[in-house]
Parts: structure tokens; sequence; C-alpha cells
């Protein structure tokens, strides 16, 4: 049979287990000073072609603390029915500087498709850097991620 300290462990443990995952989700989202995800650029669109392009301030949605500007409808819904498989990874902010422990905006015309997911990067000159070891830049943001938010 189970005593009162052993039920109160597993609970605590349950929760520091889950805590990360519901602290991920209350992650906002960087964007533009009028309060624009990828400074109004469609998010569905990196995954569509070769060029992101610019989203519609009448073609929107809410998501994140963040308004999602997209090119038509389609996008819209796409984005609507699985927001994660199309927003930048590390909240839109710089991928290379999240994998050194801090934040920075992203421009988003730097940009990269990983394995099926959106990196922003700061500039053309950080993207460099950052493209000179993709995966292991990926790995190290990760590591910091979330937590680089309190910094």
């Amino acid at each position: 049979m189970l005593n009162r300290r052993t039920i109160l462990a597993c609970a605590l443990s349950a929760l520091c287990l889950t805590a990360p995952a519901v602290q991920a989700e209350q992650i906002q989202i960087y964007y533009a000073d009028d309060g624009a995800a990828i400074d109004g650029y469609d998010t569905v669109s990196y995954f569509m072609g070769d060029e992101p392009v610019r989203g519609h301030p009448d073609i929107a949605v809410m998501w994140k603390g963040a308004v999602w500007y997209f090119a038509n409808h389609e996008n819209r819904e796409a984005f609507e029915a699985n927001p994660y498989a199309y927003a930048p990874q590390f909240g839109g902010y710089c991928a290379y500087a999240v994998s050194r422990g801090y934040t920075v905006g992203t421009d988003p015309e730097v940009w990269k498709i990983v394995d099926d997911k959106l990196y922003l990067v700061h500039s053309s000159s950080i993207e460099k850097m950052w493209a000179r070891d993709v995966p292991g830049n990926i790995e190290m943001a990760e590591g910091h991620w979330p937590q680089v938010l309190r910094n």
C-alpha cells in the first residue's frame, strides 16, 4: 500500500516533468512594434516556395500574443489547423542568438527550413555564422530554450 509521502513524491515528479511543456505553451512570439509576427510575412509561405511573401492585414489571425498575416485564406486555414507546424522555432527569435544564450529580433528574409521547421536569423552576416554548424546550433538553441527568455 502506498503511503502519503510516496503519493506526494509521485505527484510532484509528474508536475515537474510536465512543467516545461506547460511553460512552453505560454511563450510569447517575437513580433514587430505593430504586433505582427515575422514583420507581417506569411509564415506558411516559407514552406510553399522559394521566397516568403508578405501577408495581408485583412487575412490575419491572433495567436500567442501576435498577429499573423497571410497571403491568402488557404494559408491562414493551414496555419489555424496546425500553427506549430508553421510557426518559427524559438518564438521567432534569432536561432543563432538563442544558441548562444540570448535573444534578438530577426530579418524575415533570412531563414532556413530544417527538418520541416522554420528558423529565422537576425541578419545575413549572422546567418553565415549559423550556417557553419546548423545541427549543432539547433541543438545548443534547444538547450537554452525557453529559459533564455528569462535572461
